[in-house]
């Protein structure tokens, strides 16, 4: 039976709110300006490399279909994670909805280059009839349709997003706790995109120059090898948040040390994990002789990290405790 006092206290106070909306409200609106422009010069280039029979135009058309299924895979997560966050079916929140979409993304920009591969040296053993004059005014176009679409994603991506190289295996210490991995997948189909406008701009130059026309397929084979080494970073980005890596092992350590650095507090047990674009979650089971209010170990991780959801365990023990035990990443 509670008492009076008991009852009248409001606990929503001390619940953990999953309905925090990330800030991804200027990628929503610019992707979804980006996946109208996409798809208009898509049915453009795929038109006129047909016509010219360019297959430099044609990849680059293709390509950009698929990036417009993939931008609109984007946009169909941001409505999806916004429309759901207030949801508890959802333990942590929607935010890793960003991250498989980005991961998916991913996925489709490698099979992307590997067609584009497989399409360019058919090309260069049958040698068709390519129409340079024709087909070069629509890739240009097509480049600065990019541009302007990497122009609108990258202003809302923002200058702290643009680290976007993989460092496999290592931690360097840089924090991975503040993308949206849904945004740069976007970004990062645009920016192939304008990268195979490149290429098939060159590769019809110097077809309707020089009469090089082997450039054309050649084109579509180097872009592919490009595109897919980036699908393969983007898709590690990715995979860190949803296999809930370590956002940064220093902030990890720096974050024990400042807790053992009170009385006689030792780490049993420490996890971080990123939960969605800038949001953190992070549990912590602490173990000591003189135990302190809660709310002043939690003051302490707050200071060291961001988190959004933090669970702390305090547990009493008066019998020497030891030395810490490491977490699996430290």
């Amino acid at each position: 039976m509670l008492g009076p006092s008991m009852q009248e206290h409001d606990l929503r106070e001390h619940a953990h709110h999953h309905d925090d909306v990330v800030d991804v409200k200027a990628g929503e609106r610019r992707t979804r300006a980006v996946v109208l422009l996409t798809v208009v010069m898509m049915v453009a280039e795929l038109v006129v490399g047909w016509l010219t029979g360019s297959m430099a135009l044609l990849a680059d058309g293709w390509h950009m279909g698929t990036h417009a299924g993939a931008l609109g895979l984007a946009l169909v997560a941001y409505w999806y994670a916004r429309t759901r966050a207030g949801s508890d079916a959802f333990s942590f929140g929607t935010g890793k909805v960003y991250s498989l979409a980005g991961y998916t993304s991913g996925v489709v920009l490698a099979l992307v280059a590997l067609w584009m591969g497989v399409e360019a040296a058919m090309r260069l053993l049958e040698r068709p009839p390519i129409d340079f004059g024709d087909a070069l005014p629509v890739a240009v176009l097509g480049l600065v349709v990019n541009l302007v679409c990497a122009w609108l994603l990258g202003t809302a991506h923002g200058p702290g997003h643009e680290h976007a190289h993989d460092h496999a295996g290592h931690d360097h210490g840089h924090d991975h706790g503040h993308h949206d991995h849904n945004l740069r997948a976007a970004y990062m189909h645009v920016l192939a995109d304008a990268f195979t406008s490149v290429l098939a701009i060159v590769a019809l130059l110097a077809g309707q120059l020089f009469g090089w026309w082997f450039l054309d397929p050649a084109m579509g084979l180097v872009g592919g090898v490009v595109i897919l080494r980036w699908s393969v970073g983007l898709c590690r980005l990715a995979s860190r948040q949803l296999l809930d890596v370590v956002p940064s092992t220093e902030q990890e350590r720096t974050l024990r040390a400042r807790l053992e650095a009170v009385d006689d507090v030792r780490i049993a047990d420490l996890h971080v994990w990123e939960i969605g674009p800038g949001r953190r979650g992070c549990i912590v089971s602490l173990v000591t002789s003189t135990p302190r209010d809660t709310a002043y170990y939690r003051g302490i991780i707050l200071e060291a990290i961001q988190v959004a959801h933090l669970t702390v365990e305090i547990h009493h023990c008066t019998r020497g405790h030891g030395p810490t035990v490491p977490s699996a990443a430290a």
